[in-house]
């Protein structure tokens, strides 16, 4: 009955495109597609019922309740996300892996773990679900094959999905959730990630177009913290995003309505047509940012990055993979040293240290594995070898940052000018608990 109600919802829509393309009628937008396929698709399941009733080996009527499910299915495949659809459609899932068809597992935004049934028949079907999300995610297609077997792209909800096949026994797809698209300081606050004192302080960084560098490990909340600090952007300021692959959605945020986000381009099967993260950093800087957001530094794009920064674009952002708040610099270093410049590490320092004003460190708290802000350095100087920075903000007992070494004076009359009131550094022991 699937493979019938499949069948029939592809030749009736690839019908209906093709007559209204010959007709010169505009193609029909993806509500009445919906409408068309539905309708296509309770026609199949009624046919196919009658004539199960009227062969004499026939099995009989399907139940109702798997008919529905079969359309349902076969409609969450052409539009949605096939079996992931369920998944994707429970908040309470964060993360999801695929290991072969049938062997799906998913964290839940508590912690908790669990295995699931699979979501496709087969693993043939699963590169099938890839190819087709690939092919209609982003604002260009994908290839999901063995000559370029793997593949990142942002589904429609919002969330990350990497799959791979070929190089695996079997097709693997990793996705992950964001829970929150849009989202404040002030609702990082309620959700235990930072406190009032952090709240105040990382809001005054951004109005006093400091520039800042959000590092942690995977899946801690980087991207998170990034749209938070840009809710503190004024909404008249032009924004470009650049991303590896589309996940900030700042420009989907009605709070700010003048944003461009660009994404990287691979290459195409001839090898030719790939566009960089740092090609995109040096466009952006043409098309007359206040800021430029990099959702996710990861090697060439340092340099003009940096430059970016340190040549008049004040208050621009960007994450970084990196284990502690003093191992960024470490991993900076390394990716300027790849980079074509083939920057030396004196050099990187004295980049580093003009372009960037702020890291901020995110991590599990020890008690609870809440995702917090852990630690904030504030970059002082290079000094040959070595970047300078105080830890303004350190980690206590639980891993949560509290005040540390005090900010420089030129640094709180600046965040003075953007409001800060000073006085919340003054409680040692910060403001996670009232």
């Amino acid at each position: 009955m699937r493979a019938r109600v499949r069948s029939a919802v592809s030749e009736g829509l690839a019908e209906r495109i093709r007559h209204d393309e010959q007709a010169g009628h505009p193609a029909p937008d993806q509500q009445a597609r919906r409408s068309l396929a539905e309708q296509l698709a309770a026609e199949a399941a009624d046919a196919y019922a009658h004539e199960e009733l009227t062969r004499p080996s026939g099995a009989g009527l399907v139940p109702d309740e798997v008919e529905r499910h079969v359309v349902a299915s076969v409609l969450d495949e052409v539009f949605g996300m096939g079996g992931l659809q369920p998944l994707l459609a429970n908040p309470e899932v964060e993360n999801i892996n695929v290991n072969g068809a049938d062997r799906v597992f998913v964290r839940y935004a508590d912690g908790r773990r669990a295995q699931l049934p699979p979501v496709a028949d087969s693993d043939e079907e699963l590169i099938g679900l890839v190819r087709s999300l690939a092919a209609r995610s982003g604002v260009e297609e994908r290839r999901f094959d063995r000559g370029s077997p793997g593949v990142n792209v942002e589904l429609p909800d919002g969330s990350r999905m990497f799959a791979v096949m070929a190089v695996t026994g079997r097709p693997s797809v990793s996705i992950r959730r964001h829970r929150f698209q849009q989202v404040t300081l002030a609702q990082l606050r309620s959700l235990g990630t930072i406190d009032a004192g952090l709240e105040a302080l990382l809001a005054a960084m951004v109005r006093a177009r400091f520039n800042v560098l959000v590092v942690g490990g995977t899946a801690i909340g980087k991207t998170t913290m990034l749209r938070g600090l840009a809710s503190a952007i004024p909404p008249a300021e032009r924004l470009i995003t650049i991303e590896d692959n589309f996940e900030l959605g700042l420009d989907r945020d009605p709070a700010h309505p003048d944003v461009i986000a660009m994404q990287a381009r691979e290459a195409n099967v001839e090898g030719e047509g790939a566009i960089s993260q740092a090609e995109l950093v040096r466009w952006a800087l043409r098309m007359s940012p206040d800021r430029v957001i990099v959702g996710e530094v990861r090697g060439a794009e340092l340099v003009p990055m940096a430059n970016a920064m340190s040549q008049g674009n004040d208050g621009s952002m960007a994450t970084l993979h990196a284990s502690t708040s003093r191992g960024a610099f470490t991993k900076l270093a390394t990716y300027a040293a790849q980079s074509p410049e083939r920057l030396g590490l004196e050099a990187t320092n004295l980049l580093v240290a003009s372009a960037l004003h702020f890291v901020v460190h995110l991590a599990e708290a020890r008690d609870d594995k809440t995702r917090v802000v852990s630690s904030i350095r504030e970059v002082v100087d290079a000094d040959d070898t070595q970047i300078i920075s105080n830890e303004v903000y350190r980690p206590d007992p639980t891993g949560r940052a509290v005040p540390g070494v005090p900010l420089r004076t030129e640094t709180v009359e600046r965040l003075a000018e953007a409001d800060f009131d000073a006085s919340v550094l003054e409680r040692g022991e910060g403001w996670w608990r009232p």
